[in-house]
Protein backbone atom coordinates (compact mmCIF):
# COMPACT_ATOMS: atom_id res chain seq x y z
CA UNK A 1 0.00 0.00 0.00
CA UNK A 2 2.83 2.38 0.93
CA UNK A 3 4.63 1.47 -2.32
CA UNK A 4 1.48 2.23 -4.35
CA UNK A 5 1.04 5.59 -2.65
CA UNK A 6 4.72 6.42 -3.19
CA UNK A 7 4.54 5.54 -6.91
CA UNK A 8 1.36 7.58 -7.34
CA UNK A 9 2.98 10.53 -5.58
CA UNK A 10 6.06 10.25 -7.78
CA UNK A 11 3.97 10.12 -10.94
CA UNK A 12 1.94 13.16 -9.87
CA UNK A 13 5.13 15.08 -9.06
CA UNK A 14 6.64 14.21 -12.45
CA UNK A 15 3.44 15.20 -14.24
CA UNK A 16 3.38 18.55 -12.42
CA UNK A 17 7.02 19.15 -13.30
CA UNK A 18 6.50 18.34 -16.98
CA UNK A 19 3.40 20.53 -17.14
CA UNK A 20 5.19 23.44 -15.54
CA UNK A 21 8.19 22.99 -17.86
CA UNK A 22 5.95 22.94 -20.92
CA UNK A 23 4.36 26.23 -19.86
CA UNK A 24 7.62 27.99 -18.99
CA UNK A 25 8.80 30.45 -21.64
CA UNK A 26 12.08 29.80 -23.42
CA UNK A 27 14.38 32.72 -24.22
CA UNK A 28 16.90 32.96 -27.04
CA UNK A 29 19.37 35.62 -28.07
CA UNK A 30 19.73 36.33 -31.79
CA UNK A 31 23.18 37.87 -32.22
CA UNK A 32 23.36 39.71 -35.56
CA UNK A 33 25.78 42.08 -37.28
CA UNK A 34 23.29 44.85 -36.37
CA UNK A 35 23.10 43.93 -32.68
CA UNK A 36 21.35 41.49 -30.36
CA UNK A 37 17.66 40.58 -30.21
CA UNK A 38 16.12 38.75 -27.25
CA UNK A 39 13.09 36.62 -28.05
CA UNK A 40 10.65 34.94 -25.70
CA UNK A 41 9.35 31.69 -27.21
CA UNK A 42 5.87 30.51 -26.24
CA UNK A 43 6.25 26.78 -25.70
CA UNK A 44 2.77 26.54 -24.19
CA UNK A 45 0.84 27.77 -27.23
CA UNK A 46 3.28 26.78 -29.96
CA UNK A 47 5.03 23.62 -28.71
CA UNK A 48 5.77 22.17 -32.16
CA UNK A 49 7.22 25.39 -33.55
CA UNK A 50 9.29 26.11 -30.44
CA UNK A 51 10.67 22.57 -30.27
CA UNK A 52 11.53 22.76 -33.97
CA UNK A 53 13.23 26.15 -33.60
CA UNK A 54 15.27 25.00 -30.61
CA UNK A 55 16.45 21.92 -32.53
CA UNK A 56 17.89 24.21 -35.18
CA UNK A 57 19.40 26.45 -32.49
CA UNK A 58 21.10 23.51 -30.78
CA UNK A 59 22.36 22.22 -34.13
CA UNK A 60 23.85 25.71 -34.78
CA UNK A 61 21.97 25.76 -38.07
CA UNK A 62 21.33 29.50 -37.84
CA UNK A 63 24.95 30.51 -37.23
CA UNK A 64 26.15 32.29 -40.36
CA UNK A 65 22.74 32.56 -42.02
CA UNK A 66 21.33 35.93 -43.08
CA UNK A 67 18.15 37.95 -43.11
CA UNK A 68 17.63 37.47 -46.83
CA UNK A 69 14.29 39.24 -47.19
CA UNK A 70 13.55 42.67 -45.73
CA UNK A 71 10.32 44.55 -46.41
CA UNK A 72 9.75 47.78 -44.46
CA UNK A 73 6.43 48.02 -42.66
CA UNK A 74 6.01 44.27 -43.12
CA UNK A 75 8.69 41.90 -41.86
CA UNK A 76 12.31 40.71 -41.85
CA UNK A 77 12.90 37.07 -42.80
CA UNK A 78 15.90 34.81 -42.30
CA UNK A 79 17.27 31.56 -40.97
CA UNK A 80 17.60 29.55 -44.16
CA UNK A 81 20.35 30.96 -46.39
CA UNK A 82 24.00 31.92 -46.06
CA UNK A 83 25.57 35.16 -47.31
CA UNK A 84 25.76 33.77 -50.86
CA UNK A 85 22.02 32.95 -50.65
CA UNK A 86 22.65 29.23 -50.68
CA UNK A 87 19.94 27.31 -48.83
CA UNK A 88 21.04 25.17 -45.94
CA UNK A 89 19.76 21.61 -45.51
CA UNK A 90 16.75 21.39 -43.20
CA UNK A 91 14.93 18.88 -41.08
CA UNK A 92 11.40 17.67 -41.75
CA UNK A 93 8.53 20.08 -42.31
CA UNK A 94 6.32 20.72 -39.27
CA UNK A 95 2.63 21.09 -38.52
CA UNK A 96 1.27 24.62 -38.80
CA UNK A 97 0.17 26.00 -35.42
CA UNK A 98 -1.39 29.22 -36.74
CA UNK A 99 -4.60 28.46 -34.84
CA UNK A 100 -2.91 28.76 -31.45
CA UNK A 101 -4.35 32.21 -30.67
CA UNK A 102 -1.07 34.11 -31.08
CA UNK A 103 -1.37 36.92 -33.63
CA UNK A 104 1.05 38.41 -36.15
CA UNK A 105 1.45 41.61 -34.16
CA UNK A 106 4.45 43.92 -34.41
CA UNK A 107 7.66 42.39 -33.04
CA UNK A 108 6.31 38.84 -32.94
CA UNK A 109 8.27 35.96 -34.47
CA UNK A 110 6.59 33.40 -36.73
CA UNK A 111 7.41 30.48 -38.98
CA UNK A 112 7.93 31.24 -42.66
CA UNK A 113 6.62 28.65 -45.10
CA UNK A 114 5.81 27.89 -48.71
CA UNK A 115 2.31 27.62 -50.18
CA UNK A 116 1.61 24.38 -48.32
CA UNK A 117 0.40 25.36 -44.81
CA UNK A 118 2.50 22.61 -43.27
CA UNK A 119 5.78 23.32 -45.08
CA UNK A 120 7.72 25.32 -42.47
CA UNK A 121 11.25 24.15 -41.63
CA UNK A 122 13.97 26.53 -40.40
CA UNK A 123 13.07 29.94 -41.79
CA UNK A 124 11.34 32.49 -39.59
CA UNK A 125 10.31 36.12 -39.77
CA UNK A 126 9.79 38.98 -37.35
CA UNK A 127 6.78 41.19 -37.93
CA UNK A 128 7.67 44.89 -38.20
CA UNK A 129 4.13 46.21 -38.62
CA UNK A 130 0.92 46.22 -36.62
CA UNK A 131 -1.03 45.81 -39.87
CA UNK A 132 -0.20 42.15 -40.54
CA UNK A 133 -3.50 40.62 -39.44
CA UNK A 134 -3.87 39.12 -42.92
CA UNK A 135 -1.17 36.65 -41.88
CA UNK A 136 -3.37 35.30 -39.07
CA UNK A 137 -5.43 32.17 -39.53
CA UNK A 138 -8.91 32.73 -40.94
CA UNK A 139 -10.29 29.41 -42.12
CA UNK A 140 -13.63 30.96 -43.06
CA UNK A 141 -11.77 32.89 -45.75
CA UNK A 142 -9.57 29.97 -46.71
CA UNK A 143 -6.50 31.42 -45.00
CA UNK A 144 -4.59 28.86 -42.92
CA UNK A 145 -2.26 31.54 -41.63
CA UNK A 146 1.30 31.72 -40.38
CA UNK A 147 2.22 30.38 -36.95
CA UNK A 148 3.47 32.86 -34.36
CA UNK A 149 5.61 31.22 -31.68
CA UNK A 150 7.11 34.07 -29.70
CA UNK A 151 7.86 37.77 -29.39
CA UNK A 152 10.80 40.14 -29.23
CA UNK A 153 11.26 41.34 -25.63
CA UNK A 154 14.52 43.25 -26.07
CA UNK A 155 16.48 44.61 -29.00
CA UNK A 156 13.54 46.11 -30.85
CA UNK A 157 15.88 48.86 -32.07
CA UNK A 158 17.95 46.13 -33.74
CA UNK A 159 14.86 44.83 -35.54
CA UNK A 160 14.17 48.40 -36.65
CA UNK A 161 17.76 48.79 -37.87
CA UNK A 162 17.51 45.62 -39.95
CA UNK A 163 14.16 46.73 -41.34
CA UNK A 164 15.68 50.02 -42.52
CA UNK A 165 18.61 48.62 -44.54
CA UNK A 166 18.81 49.24 -48.26
CA UNK A 167 17.70 46.30 -50.39
CA UNK A 168 18.15 45.17 -53.97
CA UNK A 169 17.09 42.51 -56.44
CA UNK A 170 19.61 39.78 -57.25
CA UNK A 171 19.63 36.78 -59.61
CA UNK A 172 17.57 34.00 -58.08
CA UNK A 173 19.84 31.15 -56.89
CA UNK A 174 17.43 28.50 -58.19
CA UNK A 175 15.74 30.24 -61.13
CA UNK A 176 18.30 31.34 -63.77
CA UNK A 177 15.89 33.79 -65.38
CA UNK A 178 14.31 34.98 -62.14
CA UNK A 179 15.09 37.63 -59.55
CA UNK A 180 15.13 37.48 -55.77
CA UNK A 181 13.86 40.79 -54.42
CA UNK A 182 14.13 42.63 -51.10
CA UNK A 183 17.63 41.27 -50.41
CA UNK A 184 19.77 43.52 -48.16
CA UNK A 185 22.44 45.30 -50.22
CA UNK A 186 24.90 44.54 -47.40
CA UNK A 187 24.39 41.16 -45.70
CA UNK A 188 22.74 41.21 -42.27
CA UNK A 189 24.23 38.07 -40.77
CA UNK A 190 23.01 36.02 -37.84
CA UNK A 191 26.23 35.32 -35.99
CA UNK A 192 24.50 32.92 -33.62
CA UNK A 193 21.25 32.07 -31.89
CA UNK A 194 21.61 30.67 -28.39
CA UNK A 195 19.33 29.82 -25.49
CA UNK A 196 19.41 32.51 -22.84
CA UNK A 197 19.21 32.47 -19.07
CA UNK A 198 15.68 33.48 -18.05
CA UNK A 199 16.79 35.97 -15.38
CA UNK A 200 19.14 37.72 -17.80
CA UNK A 201 16.44 37.77 -20.49
CA UNK A 202 13.84 39.24 -18.13
CA UNK A 203 16.28 41.96 -17.07
CA UNK A 204 16.84 42.88 -20.73
CA UNK A 205 13.06 42.82 -21.29
CA UNK A 206 12.52 45.19 -18.35
CA UNK A 207 14.98 47.68 -19.88
CA UNK A 208 13.15 47.43 -23.22
CA UNK A 209 9.80 48.04 -21.52
CA UNK A 210 11.20 51.12 -19.76
CA UNK A 211 12.56 52.42 -23.08
CA UNK A 212 9.22 51.78 -24.80
CA UNK A 213 7.34 53.64 -22.06
CA UNK A 214 9.76 56.58 -22.19
CA UNK A 215 9.41 56.77 -25.99
CA UNK A 216 5.62 56.64 -25.74
CA UNK A 217 5.59 59.41 -23.11
CA UNK A 218 7.88 61.56 -25.27
CA UNK A 219 5.68 61.02 -28.33
CA UNK A 220 2.54 61.89 -26.33
CA UNK A 221 4.18 65.07 -24.99
CA UNK A 222 5.23 66.11 -28.50
CA UNK A 223 1.72 65.47 -29.80
CA UNK A 224 0.19 67.50 -26.97
CA UNK A 225 2.62 70.35 -27.60
CA UNK A 226 1.78 70.34 -31.32
CA UNK A 227 -1.95 70.37 -30.55
CA UNK A 228 -1.52 73.27 -28.13
CA UNK A 229 0.45 75.24 -30.70
CA UNK A 230 -2.43 74.92 -33.15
Amino acid sequence: MKFTVFCLSAILSLTTLLTASAADPVFVEIDTTKGKIVVELNAEKAPVSVQNFIKYVEAKHYDGTVFHRVKPEFMIQGGGMDEKLRERPTMSEIRNEAGNGLKNDEYTIAMARKGDPHSATSQFYINTSDQNSFLNQNLAQGNYGYAVFGKVVAGKQVVDAIESVKTKAVPHPKLPSGLMRDVPAEPVTIKSITKMDAAKARAAAAKQTAADEAAAAEAAAAEAAAAAAN
